[in-house]
């Protein structure tokens, strides 16, 4: 496009210009971030319809300014003549911009503004679907989101497959095709492991997690997950934790307010404290991003993988270790005397770290983990191809979990409405959880080998090296890097499953004594 008569002469000035149109934008978002929250933790019931209006509002304004001639003419103008270094944040910048002004012109405002519209609506139609196990009051929604989201596949355009377009809003560069490749290379190696570790519990005369199990009273169970996140380097004066149906960490535009959610169970200690420390590793990521960062281009965290990956290192690789539970079981008992009197460090590990196949995906152990994903990876990629009705898809969603976990759900709320992501119209979301979960190996095996005293010092509940690695090379950078860039440069190469593989198969050969 032209240069308009008020697009800036050097590009400094052009790229000011830019950055500062731009913060619009994401202060938009950043209010449609506090709308959502509010309306998972505070807001009530009949404002529902309300604020399905007020997000299609800004929504569509945050569209109208995005994709305006001005913001064109300047985008274009920095990608001539003098373009900045890719390398640089500058170069950064512009690819970053254009990329969302691409993706956001190919998109009907229309479009735009019905999907915040259903997507709200939807979402408590699949609380009150949950509630009653009814999939019928929550499979109209999905209808119309699935529509939603195939048209917006089209409108964004693809190579090979309609769920690219989708998987690249939450993965830049993922691929279907290339998925199934890692998902066949982990149901290789799982899939055996799992049958010999659910051979060699089923000779155990009491389940691992029944330590686990008791009534613990809520207000103590927060104050020790409190101290514990305290202790991981969450920062409270930037956040806060509130109760909700299904745990999310949300960014309020910068790292200056990153809130924590989760849900307590009183009946098992270890479900608010996972759930936690797996949202808090969401929460530093995003609070350790460069605040230089915020409200540009540049700000928050790259990928929902990359993402993933710390979550579930906090929850899994720190959380479900040996020397962590070597200091924190004698504070639990503090916290609950009575609940774990008599219980050593060895039974409460091998107690947390239980494989068994269950049905629910954020209840599931590691091992069993990414067969929950492959099921959802599978269902959405037949939903949006058209392969599979939403009429068809509880029988499809039960016939997958016999297949894969050995078990039927004897309900819905069991089933296909566990989740909240297709009421978000999160389609294109599920399989980052597992490259996640690759990732979070491979970049803890990288911080091990620059700093091998960090699993010492875990058993002190310190943990500034590990954090201090993850900010160094993950957490600063935000989005300046693309995956690809960003994970050869903090592990010395690209993506790849076999730490991930190797740690499941040590572990688990261990724990079982295979």
């Amino acid at each position: 496009m032209q240069e308009t008569p008020d697009t800036p002469a050097t590009q400094e000035e052009r790229l000011a210009a830019l950055t500062d149109r731009l913060r619009t934008v994401y202060d938009l978002g950043a209010a449609q971030a506090l709308m959502h929250w509010d309306q998972e933790t505070y807001m009530p019931p009949q404002a529902v319809g309300l604020r399905s209006e007020q997000l299609a509002t800004l929504s569509r304004l945050s569209h109208e300014h995005l994709v305006s001639p001005e913001t064109e003419a300047t985008i274009s103008a920095l990608e001539g003549k003098d373009a900045p270094d890719p390398k640089t944040e500058a170069g950064a910048t512009v690819r970053l911009a254009r990329r969302s002004f691409d993706r956001a012109t190919k998109l009907p405002e229309s479009l735009v503004a019905e999907s915040a519209r259903a997507t709200s609506l939807a979402q408590p139609a699949w609380v009150e679907a949950r509630q009653r196990a009814d999939f019928a009051l929550f499979a109209p929604h999905l209808e119309g989101i699935i529509d939603l989201q195939r048209r917006t596949a089209e409108c964004l355009g693809y190579g090979d497959h309609p769920y690219d377009a989708l998987l690249d809003l939450y993965e830049p560069g993922a691929r279907k095709a290339a998925l199934e490749l890692v998902f066949e290379e982990l149901k290789e190696r799982i899939v055996p492991l799992l049958a010999r570790v659910t051979e060699a519990a089923s000779r155990e005369a009491t389940a691992r997690d029944s330590v686990l199990l008791g009534e613990f009273d809520e207000a103590a169970q927060e104050a020790f997950v409190r101290s514990v996140l305290t202790d991981l380097g969450y920062r409270w004066d930037r956040g806060r934790q509130d109760r909700v149906v299904h745990a999310f960490c949300i960014n309020i535009g910068g790292p200056e307010d990153v809130r924590l959610t989760t849900n307590f169970s009183p009946a098992r200690i270890d479900k608010a404290l996972f759930t936690s420390m797996h949202e808090a590793g969401h929460g530093m990521y995003e609070q350790g991003v460069d605040p230089a960062y915020s409200r540009t281009p540049l700000g928050g965290g790259v990928s929902m993988g990359v993402h993933e990956s710390q979550s579930r290192l906090f929850e899994n690789l720190v959380g479900r270790s040996r020397p962590f539970w070597s200091h924190y079981l004698p504070r639990l008992k503090e916290a609950f005397p009575e609940a774990f009197a008599g219980v050593g460090t060895e039974a409460f590990y091998r107690a947390v770290n239980e494989a068994r196949p269950g049905f629910i995906r954020i209840d599931s152990d590691e091992l069993t983990y990414n067969l929950h994903i492959l099921l959802r990876f599978e269902l959405e990629v037949a939903l949006i191809e058209g392969t599979l009705s939403v009429s068809d898809l509880p029988d499809a969603w039960n016939e997958r979990m016999e297949r894969y976990l050995g078990l039927v759900p004897e309900n819905d709320a069991l089933g296909v409405l566990q989740d909240v992501h297709w009421s978000a119209g999160l389609f294109g979301y599920f399989p980052t959880y597992t490259l996640g979960n690759v990732l979070s190996v491979q970049l803890y095996q990288a911080a091990l080998e620059d700093h091998p005293e960090i699993p010492t010092e875990t058993a002190t509940g310190r943990f500034e090296t590990l954090r201090g690695w993850m900010e160094e090379h993950v957490y600063r950078h935000g989005s300046r890097y693309d995956p690809e860039d960003l994970i050869p440069r903090a592990t010395g190469r690209p993506l790849t499953a076999a730490p991930y593989l190797e740690y499941l198969e040590e572990k688990f050969t261990d724990l079982y004594a295979l």
